[in-house]
């Protein structure tokens, strides 16, 4: 537990002079506990380059710095239907796109929850799943499955693979609360197409991307200037292309000019497991040692949606033992790990009434707990902090990936629903890169380095990338490496 302030007196009846007070301090004392300065900001950005450069080393480190062997962007002229299934977090999505070779394109989709019990069931149990859903696509949408040639897919799979090549990934970890046995250390490709088989599914997986590089594809497919795919959603990440002479990992293992581009998924979530940089407070520790993970995904579980309600959820639970709020409530139903999410912190945000009415509603309709007026306004100050905090340290990595390029202007596709809905969360990344490269100009829109929203990344983008692997496999061009090491995605 961590005290932020000397606890309350038991409060006479009828006086209450006094919490408002009391609740100004704590709101002080979070302020300077959750508040990231410019100077941070700074430190954050040089260590983050440094352990970059560090992932695509021969030695490695936190940072995985995974070569995906997508060499090339789209051309705008590329043609023909391929199918895109996105596992995410949450949802499993398939997505037929046809590309019609103008710079535009078609989408068909189905949406299919994946079940809470299936991130901690068996291997088999999860590519089943994903092979029902996918034949229940194609059955849908095509005259007939079985006989017919296989279909293309772009398997959007958004956890840290070791890639050999293009459609092979070697899941290295879980991530976004998934923990599964058997598949750590596999190859997932052949699991999905032994699952599809059992289905009796006529689909070939073509391509094996991660969402952000889908991202940064697709949003350079409708504008040009994008170099980097961000991912600010239950998970972060990001992709940007390297050039082959600066990944020292890939010398020996691949026949190919030095200037040859090659897309990088960063999985930059595991920045500074070593917590060297990042100002974790109490709470981030206590989250990180509850976790199945522990010292992984340090960076991720500051600044993404999976966490950032648990971060209000246990500093709300310190303070009512503390007695600052919440006094002589019953908060067992807050004490549930992880029942607040980001898009509870959003709507507390976006309360529109001077007395937080929507806040008082939210907290005696989900937790039974009456709030007072100075109590919600702690709670949205909190919030507000909560979320200023992960948009600013989210710039970091954004800042750190322009340095690393000497980029001085460029657009990023970002994706994931804290970047898309989360209250001035890109107005807040926007003001932190600002601060990190001394820009002086006043409106946002004429900032040299912006955060657009992404085009479809895990659907279009996939489907792009499964178009660009079959093209250059028939022009024979290498989609994979050309001497595999010995232990290559051992883990």
């Amino acid at each position: 537990m961590v005290h932020l302030g000397p606890k309350k007196p038991p409060s006479r009846k009828g006086s209450m002079v006094d919490v408002p007070r009391d609740l100004l301090e704590q709101i002080a004392q979070l302020e300077k506990l959750l508040t990231v300065e410019t100077t941070k900001l700074c430190e954050i950005v040089d260590h983050f380059v440094k352990e970059l450069e560090k992932g695509l080393s021969k030695e490695g480190g936190n940072i995985p710095m995974i070569p995906t062997w997508v060499m090339n962007m789209p051309e705008g002229n590329e043609t023909g239907k391929y199918l895109a299934l996105d596992m995410g977090g949450t949802n499993l999505r398939v997505v037929e796109v046809e590309l019609l070779g103008n710079r535009n394109f078609d989408v068909i989709q189905s949406k299919y929850r994946m079940p809470p019990e299936m991130k901690t069931g068996s291997s088999e149990q999860l590519w089943d799943y994903i092979a029902d859903c996918l034949k229940s696509f194609v059955e849908e949408n095509h005259e007939s499955v079985e006989g017919e040639d296989s279909l293309h897919l772009g398997f959007t799979f958004s956890y840290p693979c070791s890639q050999s090549a293009i459609n092979k990934g070697i899941l290295q970890r879980w991530t976004k609360g998934f923990d599964i046995d058997n598949v750590e250390g596999h190859d997932v490709q052949p699991m999905l197409e032994a699952a599809l088989q059992r289905k009796n599914v006529s689909i070939k997986v073509t391509a094996l991307i991660n969402d952000t590089t889908g991202t940064m594809v697709a949003s350079n497919y409708t504008d040009p200037k994008t170099q980097m795919g961000l991912i600010f959603g239950t998970g972060c990440n990001a992709a940007y292309f390297e050039t082959i002479g600066n990944i020292p990992k890939l010398e020996g293992l691949v026949d190919l000019p030095p200037d040859t581009p090659m897309a990088i998924n960063c999985e930059w979530g595991a920045f500074d497991n070593e917590h060297v940089v990042l100002p974790r407070t109490a709470y981030d520790v206590q989250i990180d040692n509850e976790s199945p993970r522990p010292n992984q995904q340090s960076f991720e579980k500051m600044i993404a949606g999976l966490y950032l309600g648990e971060i209000q959820r246990l500093i709300m639970l310190d303070l009512h033992a503390q007695g600052f709020i919440f006094e002589r409530q019953d908060v067992e139903k807050l004490k549930v790990p992880y029942s607040i999410d980001a898009s509870l912190l959003s709507q507390i945000e976006e309360d529109p009434f001077e007395n937080l009415s929507e806040v008082e509603e939210i907290f005696l309709r989900r937790f039974l707990i009456t709030t007072t007026g100075p109590e919600r306004k702690l709670l949205r100050r909190l919030a507000e902090l909560i979320g200023t905090r992960a948009a600013r340290l989210s710039a970091c990595g954004v800042a750190a990936i322009c340095k690393k390029k000497g980029i001085t202007a460029c657009h990023a596709g970002a994706d994931g629903s804290v970047f898309n809905k989360y209250p001035n969360f890109q107005e807040r990344g926007a003001q932190a890169l600002k601060e990190i490269f001394g820009w002086t100009e006043a409106n946002p829109k004429d900032y040299p380095v912006k955060l657009l929203p992404a085009e479809d990344g895990s659907g279009v983008g996939a489907a792009l990338i499964a178009a660009l692997t079959l093209k250059r496999l028939n022009e024979g061009l290498p989609v994979g490496m050309s001497k595999i090491p010995e232990g290559f995605g051992a883990i």
